[in-house]
């Protein structure tokens, strides 16, 4: 009997049948798990998309406000087993072998350089790295390898890591010259703040019924409405939409912001790039602006099912570098769009 085929084998028209099912099992995702925080809805949404469009997420705040019980929750919900999950708090003091495996001393004897990688970040899908600035150079040399090529070297050769979503945390982002590349590999960095002024009594209730949760070994936020496959499986499927051609009714071929991006939007969306990068030197480089369209096309499906909508623009919001330009997109993207 012949095996299902590996989802990265799946055609268009195979994965266009199952699309609306995904749309709504990522949307019933979303929500259900929104409802286990208080006022991070927002967050959970975002996350979401960068899973889908396979863009690593940069958690910035100070402890406290949910940036680990997210990821945690958000894994929870997708009930990813933990071959395919892998977390590290990183320091200073982290070796390479805590993230990427052992050496092999067996094969070490024999001249070869080898990592057992198995419950390291190499075979897992999912990773969640905490403090991920902290780490040494040497990790952050690899981890660059990782986001970057989806490899690590075994005794000199490249070989490929399982990884599909990743997200990472951070209290404080760092302003160190050397630091920048890894930091750069975030296209999406997003601020987790505390909620008490606003929400302080939902807050009280919240926190109690988590702790009662966590010591009765409850996980009601699994509840199952996706997997990681549902994400594997839309991700595949957006890019290979994005990739095709069609042939509009005049024979003019058109490509996928022809059929995807209305014109004013698309102007829309230059202005506001042209705008933080003139009036508040907000760094753009070529390939975040191809990111940028990625995830904006990503937003729309899962949210709409077709095209970019004025507010899927409002992902501008999380291009900051430091902290003050988070802020400060926070409050003036959602403004330039006429959404606040």
């Amino acid at each position: 009997m012949s095996s299902l085929p590996a989802i990265s084998e799946l055609t268009f028209d195979a994965l266009s049948s199952e699309a609306h099912g995904l749309r709504e099992r990522l949307n019933r995702f979303r929500m259900a798990l929104g409802r286990h925080f208080v006022g991070k809805q927002t967050l959970v949404d975002l996350m979401t998309v960068a899973a889908v469009a396979q863009e690593p997420l940069l958690l910035v705040g100070p402890p406290g406000t949910a940036k680990s019980d997210l990821v945690l929750k958000f894994r929870d919900a997708l009930r990813i087993p933990n071959e395919d999950y892998f977390e590290y708090l990183l320091t200073r003091f982290t070796e390479p072998s805590e993230v990427l495996g052992p050496i092999d001393i067996n094969l070490l004897r024999q001249g070869r350089y080898i990592r057992r990688e198995g419950g390291k970040l190499p075979t897992a899908r999912l990773v969640f790295l905490d403090e991920v600035f902290k780490a040494s150079s040497a990790i952050l040399n690899a981890l660059l390898t990782v986001i970057n090529e989806r490899k690590f070297y075994q005794d000199g050769a490249p070989q490929p890591v399982k990884l599909k979503v990743l997200f990472a945390a951070t209290n404080e982002l760092p302003e160190h010259a050397e630091l920048g590349a890894l930091k750069d590999r975030f296209c999406l960095k997003a601020a987790c703040r505390p909620v008490q002024d606003r929400y302080f009594l939902e807050l009280l209730d919240s926190g109690l019924e988590s702790q009662t949760h966590r010591e009765m070994n409850q996980k009601p936020w699994a509840e199952g409405h996706a997997t990681l496959d549902d994400i594997l499986k839309a991700h595949r499927y957006l890019t290979l939409m994005m990739g095709k051609r069609e042939t509009g009714p005049d024979g003019r071929e058109l490509r996928d912001r022809d059929l995807f991006f209305r014109d004013d939007l698309l102007r829309e969306f230059r202005r506001v790039v042209q705008t933080l990068t003139r009036e508040d030197g907000v760094f753009i480089s070529d390939r975040k602006l191809v990111k940028l369209y990625r995830l904006l096309r990503t937003r729309a499906w899962i949210f709409h099912g077709g095209a970019v909508e004025r507010q899927d623009l409002q992902l501008l919001s999380y291009l900051g570098e430091t902290r003050e330009e988070i802020d400060l997109l926070e409050e003036k993207v959602p403004r330039l769009l006429g959404l606040s």
